[in-house]
C-alpha cells in the first residue's frame, strides 16, 4: 500500500492491486482536527486494516464514507470502519438495490481467485443518498459532485476545490485504458469526459480511481488520449493504437470486452 499526500487535507492511500486508490478527505483544518471522510477504498484486508490507524495519526478521523460508483473494489470501506454509513449518489443506491449482494458474490469471487480470505464478510449497511448533481458539506467546506456515468451505469466525480483536489472515479486513468462495463454506454462515456474537462482545469490534482494521481497537464492529455480511443472504438477497430503506458495484454483483452459491450 502507498500513502501520498496531494494537499495537506487530501490524503492517497493506493492499494496493490489494481492500484486501487481511496482518499482520506478532510475540510480545511482548525487547530489539530477536521471532520474527514474516506471515498473509495483499497481491497486488501490488511490494507483495510490500517486505514482507522492511519486517519488517527495523521489528523484525519474518518466519519463517513463515500463511493464514486457501485463495482465493488470501491465498496469495502465498511470494512474498514464498520457503523458508518456509506455516501453515494442516487444512480448508484438504485443500482445496489437492483442488484443485491452483486458487490459481495464479486468481493468473493476474486478473494477466491487471489485466495484472500478475510474475517468477516462484506456488509454495506445503510445506504445514504447524495445529491447528484449538487454539493455535500466538509467541516467549513463544500464538495462538488459530478455526475459520471459510462464505465458503469453509475458514478460521480467529487471536485474538493479547497484542497484543489478532483477525484475522477475510474476515469482519467495512465494504467487502464476507458472500460466500458455492461451498463455503461461511449455516449455517456463521451459526456463525462466532456464534463470532467472543465473540473480538471479547477484542480491541481486529479485521482483516477486506478493508477497515478496526476497534475493537471497530465490528466488533460489522458483525458485527450481517452477521447482518441473512444473515436477508434466507436470505428470498431479491432486493433487500434492505445496510449503510452496502456498498451498491455491486458488492456487489449480489455479492449476486446469494450467492442462486445459496445456492439
Amino acid at each position: 500500500m502507498r500513502v501520498v499526500a496531494v494537499h495537506p487535507d487530501a490524503l492517497v492511500v493506493t492499494s496493490r492491486m489494481w492500484q486501487t486508490n481511496a482518499v482520506l478527505l478532510r475540510g480545511a483544518r482548525e487547530e489539530d482536527a477536521a471532520e474527514a471522510m474516506l471515498v473509495d477504498s483499497p481491497y486488501f484486508p490488511d490494507e483495510l486494516d490500517a486505514l482507522p490507524a492511519l486517519g488517527r495519526e495523521t489528523g484525519f478521523e474518518i466519519e463517513a464514507l463515500l463511493a464514486t460508483h457501485a463495482d465493488f473494489d470501491h465498496l469495502l470501506g465498511p470494512l474498514a470502519f464498520p457503523g458508518l454509513s456509506l455516501g453515494a449518489g442516487a444512480a448508484t443506491l438504485e443500482r445496489l438495490q437492483a442488484e443485491p449482494g452483486a458487490a459481495q458474490r464479486e468481493l468473493r469471487e476474486v478473494d477466491g481467485e487471489n485466495y484472500v480470505r478475510r474475517e468477516r464478510p462484506l456488509q454495506l449497511g445503510a445506504v445514504q443518498e447524495l445529491p447528484v448533481p449538487g454539493r455535500l458539506e466538509l467541516g467549513h467546506e463544500e464538495l462538488e459532485l459530478h455526475p459520471a456515468g459510462g464505465h458503469t451505469a453509475d458514478g460521480m466525480a467529487i471536485l474538493a476545490r479547497h484542497a484543489g483536489v478532483l477525484l475522477s472515479g475510474d476515469y482519467l486513468s495512465d494504467v487502464e485504458i476507458p472500460v466500458i462495463s455492461p451498463g455503461g454506454s461511449l455516449e455517456d462515456y463521451r459526456a463525462t469526459l466532456a464534463r470532467l474537462a472543465p473540473l480538471v482545469e479547477a484542480a491541481e490534482q486529479i485521482v483516477p480511481g486506478h493508477g497515478s494521481p496526476h497534475d493537471r497537464a497530465r490528466a488533460l492529455r489522458v483525458l485527450d488520449e481517452d477521447v482518441s480511443y473512444l473515436d477508434a472504438l466507436e470505428r470498431g477497430e479491432e486493433r487500434p493504437p492505445l496510449p503510452g503506458g496502456r498498451d498491455t495484454r491486458r488492456q487489449r483483452r480489455i479492449h476486446a470486452e469494450n467492442l462486445a459491450v459496445c456492439g
